[in-house]
């Protein structure tokens, strides 16, 4: 206890007292209390009930999606179930008040506050815990220690958990990801979802459950906006912060990611280097790579290039998708691949807003559509790209069954309509239908739907709008599940 000397026993305990108003109200701050929770929170509280099993829960992701936000309606929950008030404690680790202090340090000055003879039962939130050095460690150590407490942690730095939970917490961490607003998550927030209605469609020679719209129009409209700003809670409400996003985006969540989390995780020098790549990747999103590429445009050796595009994926910034030949097959030499924003509304913040009719929508619209499909946790997902001679050609995004390696589906991502009346000039997607044995297929457009059969293929073609928001059901049922 020693380490209390730089700032008085009695002055912690009163920010304690602080940040637990309910231990007197038994409400939460109603700034928090007022907002909406997010779709996954449903899936997300159970594991903080859930105490048979002896684990830590750790809430990761990106910056600002949300995570002390669900921590808060966590113990709003709790609270509306009858818990004890005096039980629930919530630290904020990132205030400089606790930064002499280890975790069981801050633990004893929890109890010190209520006049505890223990924790048992308790709820303890470490929001931020990040900056807790070795936190991991500290971490292990309460769970094994105070077998009949629940941790619940959030972890901003998500590549910090990345690099420690597999050594340092196997077996005593249940890691959940908050990933960015989805698209349906943002339908459901700004209360639109007047503008959906379940039906069924028809895939191939069957029909499935689908969610289609009243007015596409409509949806698209939503859609743009989601594409530019839309990744976050607080943007999609503030209209004043959609007005700064250069502001809000890159100086909050960008910079402190790139000059602030991965320099100090992965020891980078050169964060201005890593700063500008990022920006190239950003501006480039949706578009293939290679390394001799990368090399030539940003002026960065090969192996640095390597570490960059594993520190930013581990940070949730980037999604690297591999691609596969004709035949499905991954290519054992990784020459080229593709690289996707996990959010695309961080374009905007770096550059500026689109419209649909600009000529980046194309891949705007591309990079909306994996940012739903990267929630889906276990698909094996990637893009076909060949050149055989004559035999060249492109599929945007395809399944590929994880036991016996063959395509399970094939997607065509377009913000067009004209493959809608010109089915035929889907060269590239027949040809890979044909040497696959796939029967049908999936085209987005913009505003077009139906069925179209070519040489024995039937081809479903959806709104991209549309596709998007059943992507993104499709994910956080499968999360679910």
């Amino acid at each position: 206890m020693e380490q209390y000397n730089l700032i008085p026993s009695d002055k912690i305990i009163a920010r304690i007292r602080y940040e637990n108003p309910w231990w007197l109200s038994k409400q939460i701050p109603e700034a928090y209390s007022k907002m909406s929770k997010r779709l996954y929170f449903d899936l997300f509280f159970p594991f903080v009930k859930e105490r048979n099993v002896r684990r830590a829960l750790v809430l990761m992701g990106p910056r600002r999606v949300g995570k002390t936000v669900m921590l808060y309606h966590s113990i709003q929950q709790l609270l509306e179930l009858g818990e004890d008030p005096h039980k629930i404690f919530f630290i904020g680790i990132d205030n400089p008040i606790y930064v002499n202090l280890g975790l069981e340090d801050i633990l004893l000055l929890c109890k010190t506050a209520l006049n505890l003879k223990d924790l048992n039962g308790c709820y303890i939130f470490f929001d931020e815990i990040q900056y807790l050095k070795d936190w991991e460690r500290h971490l292990k150590v309460l769970v094994d220690s105070y077998p009949d407490t629940k941790f619940i942690v959030s972890c901003s730095a998500a590549a910090a958990l990345k690099w420690y939970s597999a050594e340092s917490g196997a077996g005593r961490f249940t890691d959940f990801l908050l990933p960015p607003l989805t698209f349906q998550e943002y339908i459901y927030l700004k209360k639109m979802d007047h503008l959906i209605f379940q039906a069924q469609i028809e895939y191939g020679y069957h029909s499935m459950p689908y969610y289609l719209t009243h007015d596409v129009k409509a949806l698209n409209k939503e859609f743009v906006n989601y594409l530019n700003f839309g990744g976050y809670p607080e943007v999609v409400l503030s209209e004043k912060i959609q007005s700064d996003m250069g502001r809000y985006v890159k100086n909050d969540i960008v910079d402190k990611v790139l000059l602030r989390d991965l320099p100090s995780l992965y020891g980078i020098r050169d964060v201005q280097e890593l700063n500008r790549f990022f920006t190239y990747l950003a501006y480039n999103t949706g578009n293939e790579f290679s390394y001799e590429k990368m090399a030539k445009e940003s002026s960065i050796k090969k192996a640095t290039l390597k570490k960059y595009l594993e520190y930013l994926e581990a940070a949730f910034l980037i999604k690297v998708l591999n691609k596969i030949d004709f035949n499905a097959k991954r290519l054992k030499r990784i020459t080229s691949f593709k690289v996707y924003l996990t959010n695309p509304s961080l374009r905007t913040a770096l550059f500026s807003p689109i419209s649909e009719t600009d000529n980046e929508m194309g891949n705007m619209v591309e990079t909306g559509v994996l940012s739903q499909w990267m929630h889906h946790e276990e698909m094996n997902l990637h893009y076909a790209r060949w050149k055989e001679g004559k035999n060249e050609g492109e599929v945007d995004l395809v399944l590929v069954d994880n036991k016996n390696y063959k395509a399970v589906w094939a997607t065509e991502i377009k913000w067009s309509n004209r493959y809608f009346g010109n089915p035929q000039k889907l060269n590239s997607l027949m040809k890979f239908c044909d040497a696959n044995d796939l029967e049908k297929a999936m085209v987005t457009t913009i505003d077009q739907q139906g069925i179209k059969e070519i040489d024995g293929k039937r081809l479903t073609f959806i709104p991209a709008s549309v596709y998007t928001y059943n992507t993104a059901k499709l994910s956080l049922v499968s999360k679910g599940s």
